[in-house]
């Protein structure tokens, strides 16, 4: 699925950068650079309401990003949430805090200076810390009947890697509205093989090594003149 979805994915970055190449004009379009720097900050708005749809996990994401030159975006990305395990046979809560440092390519050849429209790739590295509580556990045998246990807790920190795509359309001067698409590769799956997180905000399913994720933003940039 996973092969798929970033094939169909990376042809259609390939076809779109593709269309917006004009060789028969002496002087690219892409040699256009901007007029001002950009400092862009923005909030995941689709984490509130899957916290409402999903009620035994919490999250809260933000983005940060930085123009920097050849098309190219600083980005960094934080966040904190967890989730409530309540099982018959099952019970236990986990709380975590993320950050993510990476960076985005626009795919996009920039039109006119204060063009800021983009479509891009790019990757991040996400670390995680992550404190699991004592969790309580209900197990039943025909021969031994029920048995009640308790997992210790444990404080976790979870690596993983993600290729990333998306839009950033601006509606009015400064602000901007998008998506990002993620595939997510958890990097240090030895910690999380013995009653993982339910949940790792920033990440995903604590039992996954492949995630797929999706973010939509709401996005205020500050501007100010670009040096020479």
């Amino acid at each position: 699925m996973y092969r798929s979805f970033f094939s169909i994915l990376f042809l259609f970055v390939c076809t779109v950068a593709s269309a917006q190449v004009d060789t028969t004009k002496p002087h690219s379009i892409s040699a256009i650079k901007p007029l001002q720097r950009q400092l862009r900050f923005g909030i995941d708005l689709s984490r509130p309401v899957m916290n409402i749809l999903v009620n035994n996990r919490h999250s809260y994401e933000f983005i940060v990003d930085y123009n920097l030159p050849k098309d190219l975006y600083l980005v960094l990305e934080g966040g904190f949430g967890g989730s409530d395990i309540d099982y018959p046979d099952l019970k236990y809560t986990s709380t975590n805090a993320f950050i993510k440092l990476g960076v985005d390519r626009s795919m996009l050849q920039r039109m006119f200076p204060e063009d800021w429209d983009l479509l891009f790739v790019g990757a991040r590295y996400g670390l995680g810390f992550v404190n699991r509580k004592e969790a309580t556990f209900t197990t039943n045998d025909q021969f031994w009947g029920s048995t009640t246990g308790i997992v210790p807790g444990d404080n976790m920190t979870a690596h993983w890697a993600e290729l990333t795509a998306g839009i950033r359309v601006e509606l009015f001067k400064g602000l901007f509205t998008g998506y990002t698409i993620r595939g997510k590769f958890l990097i240090n799956q030895g910690p999380f093989r013995e009653l993982p997180p339910a949940y790792i905000s920033g990440y995903g399913k604590g039992e996954k090594n492949t995630v797929f994720d999706f973010n939509f933003y709401l996005q205020y940039a500050i501007r100010w003149p670009s040096k020479p």
